[in-house]
């Protein structure tokens, strides 16, 4: 049969008050003990992690408020009660225990009943804050779950008035991703650009019809008003309250066609004044536009893209950014494949 008591983890220097309170617990809770500070807070790291902790304040070497400091300050022990058992009992006492993250006294010597009634009470209201917690953490999780849905379809919309599939938001946002990580970006910031970068042509739903889906080479006219794009993306991906993925993603439509040699628009910035993010999403929008087929050309063969990058280092693109994109050929053909529009 399965035990499901709770779990009390007793710390204290004195082996009779660990008796003492050993004895009082031990037939409704499953009782551990730790005679030292140091001890505690490693017993208390194990998994599975007790329920409460009843901390004795005056112990050599590490005292209970230090336990208890570091205790509330790592993440994976944060969440446990911790409640003094002390003969010293002041008001500064308990306001400076309080303050550290302690949700009660129990003094010595201990009145069973009383104690016995204290870890009851608290035991019932750390679980129902862990059941208030993990609710509010899945409501949050389904709300950017669908923050991030829209954004990643909003992105699609642009690319089908395009004449383009959403495919290739997708296989953009993982080469960015891709190259990211390997150009040494952490996979929190990667993940964001990732998120971030399926809105990078989102303007062009401001383009007329009849320049976006022209057939025909663009007249010098027809180009300016198509690299309006980029500012009518930035309007409106930009906003004082956005999120860090519309931060990011405002950035990656403003910046994404810039070229490092500084002919590129609409800034006409170059080399590392181009946000990173940026050098990384022009070098995946470029190799993806050039192997998709298009209703006006054909794909390229993915050989002659990569060598189309090769020799556009230092003019359109950072030149350390695509030795690191070629140098991950085979996930890069491996996105594509899995990704392919066909």
């Amino acid at each position: 049969m399965a035990d499901n008591k709770q779990t009390i983890l007793i710390v204290d220097d004195t082996p009779a008050n660990i008796d003492v309170l050993a004895g009082t617990f031990q037939n409704k809770y499953r009782i551990k003990v730790a005679n030292s500070g140091k001890l505690a807070i490693k017993i208390a790291q194990m998994s599975p992690a007790p329920d409460i902790i009843l901390l004795d304040i005056m112990m050599p070497e590490m005292d209970g408020y230090e336990v208890c400091q570091i205790l509330k300050s790592q993440p994976n022990t944060e969440h446990i009660p911790i409640i003094f058992v002390t003969a010293k009992i002041t008001a500064e006492d308990e306001i400076k225990g309080f303050q550290l993250g302690a949700v009660d006294y129990i003094t010595k010597p201990i009145t069973p009943l009383v104690a016995i009634q204290r870890v009851k009470t608290h035991l019932a209201l750390a679980n129902q804050n862990r059941e208030l917690y993990v609710k509010v953490k899945h409501q949050t999780e389904e709300i950017n779950k669908t923050k991030l849905e829209v954004i990643q379809r909003l992105g699609r919309a642009a690319e089908y008035k395009d004449n383009e599939t959403g495919l290739h938001v997708q296989r953009m946002a993982q080469y960015c991703h891709l190259l990211a990580i390997a150009a040494g970006m952490n996979e929190a910031d990667a993940d964001l650009l990732r998120d971030a970068a399926p809105m990078h042509d989102i303007g062009k739903i401001g383009i007329p019809d009849g320049i976006l889906l022209k057939d025909d080479k663009l007249t010098a006219e027809e180009w300016d008003v198509m690299k309006t794009h980029v500012n009518i993306g930035a309007d409106i991906l930009f906003g004082p309250d956005n999120s860090s993925v519309l931060q990011l993603a405002h950035t990656v439509a403003l910046t994404h066609h810039e070229k490092f040699n500084g002919k590129g628009y609409p800034a006409g910035i170059s080399g590392e004044e181009i946000p990173l993010v940026g050098r990384i999403s022009a070098i995946a929008d470029v190799f993806d536009a050039l192997t998709s087929p298009r209703p006006y050309k054909k794909a390229w063969d993915t050989e002659d893209a990569f060598a189309l990058l090769i020799e556009e280092k230092g003019e359109h693109f950072d030149p350390i950014l695509v030795d690191i994109f070629l140098q991950n050929k085979q996930q890069i053909l491996e996105i594509k494949e899995r990704l392919s529009d066909l």
